[in-house]
C-alpha cells in the first residue's frame, strides 16, 4: 500500500528547486513525450477506424451481404422468383431481390459517360439495399412511372454532373449487348427519364451507378423475363461466410454465392494489416517518452543521492525508497496520458464533425478523412502507456535503493 509519505516524496522531488531547473525541463519532455504519443495513437487509429467503417457503410449501402449469379454465363436466371422464396426461407436472411445488371453508355448533354446500370424491383431493393433511401433530389417513386411514355432512371450525383444531366431531362442509354445479328450483338437505345439523383458519398458508385427498373432493362437488353443476379440482405453480416453456403445448396449446382467479404478481402486484410503498423509505428513515440522518464528518475537519483541516503538513515526502508521512483514514473506517465488521451479525442472529435482533412475523391473515393475514435482503443492505449511508464522506472528505482548511506554521509 502507497502511503502518504512516499507520494508527497515523489511529488516533492518532481518539483525541482531553482539550482535543479533541469531537471524540471525533463519532467516535461516527458510528459509532453508521453502526451504526444498517446495522442498520435488515438488519432491515426480512429484514421483506420473511420476509414475502414466508411468504406464497409457505403459497399454494403449499394452491394448485397451474400450474391447468387450463374456459374457459368448463360441467358440469366429465369425460375428467379421461385429462387426468391426459397432464399427468404433461410434462417438470418431478412431480405432477397432481382436485379439485372449491364454496362451501358449515357448519352448526355455534355458527355459521353459509361455507367453500370442496375435493373431492379423497387420494394425489394428498398428492402436490400439503403442506397436509394435518401436521395438528394427527385423521387423514388417515379422511377416505376413511365411519364410521356418514358421509363424513369436514377443517377449517381457525378454521374449527372459529368453528363450534364438535372432532374426530369432526358438521357439516352446504349447497351453494347443489343440484339444478335450475322455480324454480332447490335447496341440497343432506349431513352429514360431522370427522375431521381442519389448520392452516397462514396466516388466510385456515384460517378457509375445508375438504377432503372428491371422490366426497362430487360427490354433494353432485349431479352426475357431474367435477372442476372440476387442479393441477398442479412440480420447479421458478419453470418455471410455461412449463409453463401446454405444459400449456394438451396439454389443448386447452376449457380454460385459469394459474399461481401470475399469480394472485399483485400482492402479489409490492406486496412487490417496498415492499423497493426500503425500502432507499432506511433508506438514508438511512447518508447521516447518513457526514455525521457528514465533519464529524469535517474538524474533525480544522481542529485538526490544526500537525500536518499537522510531518508535512509531516519528509517525509510529500501522498498518506501523503490515505490517513491516508481510513484514519479507513474505520475508522469498519468499526467502525460490524461493529456494525450483528451487533445487525441478533442481533436478527432472536432475534425470529424468539421470535416478539416479535405480529400481528392477521384484518388481516395471519400471527400474528407473520417476520424471514428473508439472508446476501447483509449483503454488499451492508456494501460500500454502506464505500463511503458512503470517500465522505465525499474532501473533508477533499483539504483536508488543500493545507495549505501553510511558511505554518503561519511564525509558531511
Amino acid at each position: 500500500m502507497l502511503d502518504a509519505f512516499e507520494i508527497f516524496v515523489a511529488g516533492r522531488y518532481l518539483r525541482a528547486r531553482r539550482k535543479e531547473k533541469v531537471i524540471s525541463v525533463i519532467t516535461v519532455i516527458s510528459v509532453v513525450g508521453v502526451a504526444a504519443g498517446v495522442m498520435a495513437l488515438v488519432v491515426s487509429l480512429a484514421v483506420n477506424n473511420g476509414f475502414r467503417n466508411t468504406l464497409q457503410r457505403n459497399l454494403l449501402g449499394a452491394t448485397a451481404h451474400v450474391d447468387i449469379v450463374e456459374k457459368e454465363p448463360g441467358p440469366g436466371i429465369a425460375e428467379w422468383r421461385e429462387l426468391l422464396v426459397k432464399l427468404r426461407a433461410i434462417p438470418h436472411v431478412s431480405a432477397a431481390a432481382p436485379v439485372l445488371y449491364d454496362t451501358v453508355y449515357l448519352s448526355g448533354p455534355q458527355s459521353f459517360k459509361g455507367a453500370v446500370l442496375k435493373g431492379i424491383d423497387v420494394r425489394s431493393e428498398i428492402a436490400t439495399s439503403d442506397m436509394l433511401r435518401h436521395l438528394k433530389a427527385g423521387s423514388l417513386d417515379r422511377l416505376t412511372d413511365e411519364g410521356g411514355g418514358l421509363p424513369g432512371i436514377i443517377l449517381g450525383a457525378r454521374l449527372a454532373q459529368d453528363a450534364g444531366l438535372i432532374l426530369n431531362s432526358v438521357v439516352s442509354v446504349t447497351s453494347p449487348q443489343g440484339r444478335l445479328t450475322p455480324f454480332g450483338p447490335e447496341p440497343k437505345t432506349k431513352r429514360f427519364r431522370v427522375v431521381g439523383i442519389f448520392e452516397s458519398g462514396f466516388y466510385e458508385i456515384d460517378v457509375a451507378w445508375a438504377y432503372a427498373p428491371v422490366r426497362s432493362v430487360q427490354n433494353l437488353l432485349g431479352v426475357a423475363d431474367v435477372v442476372n443476379s440476387i442479393e441477398i440482405r442479412l440480420d447479421d453480416l458478419e453470418l455471410a461466410p455461412q449463409i453463401s453456403v446454405d444459400a449456394a445448396k438451396v439454389a443448386g449446382p447452376r449457380y454460385s454465392a459469394s459474399n461481401w467479404q470475399d469480394r472485399n478481402k483485400e482492402l479489409m486484410h490492406a486496412l487490417a494489416l496498415e492499423r497493426v503498423v500503425t500502432a507499432v509505428t506511433i508506438g514508438m513515440i511512447e518508447l521516447a517518452g518513457a526514455l525521457n522518464i528514465l533519464i529524469t528518475l535517474t538524474m533525480i537519483v544522481l542529485t538526490k543521492y544526500r537525500d536518499i541516503a537522510v531518508l535512509m538513515t531516519m528509517g525509510a526502508r529500501r522498498s518506501q525508497i523503490r515505490r517513491i521512483f516508481v510513484i514519479q514514473g507513474a505520475m508522469i506517465g498519468m499526467i502525460g496520458t490524461g493529456i494525450g488521451l483528451t487533445l487525441g479525442y478533442a481533436f478527432c472529435y472536432f475534425a470529424d464533425k468539421y470535416q478539416l482533412i479535405r480529400l481528392d475523391e477521384a484518388v481516395y473515393a471519400l471527400s474528407f478523412v473520417p476520424f471514428e475514435p473508439r472508446p476501447w482503443d483509449g483503454l488499451w492505449i492508456a494501460g500500454a502507456a502506464m505500463g511503458v511508464s512503470l517500465l522505465a522506472t525499474v532501473y533508477p528505482a533499483r539504483s536508488a535503493t543500493r545507495i549505501a548511506p553510511v558511505e554518503v554521509l561519511r564525509y558531511e
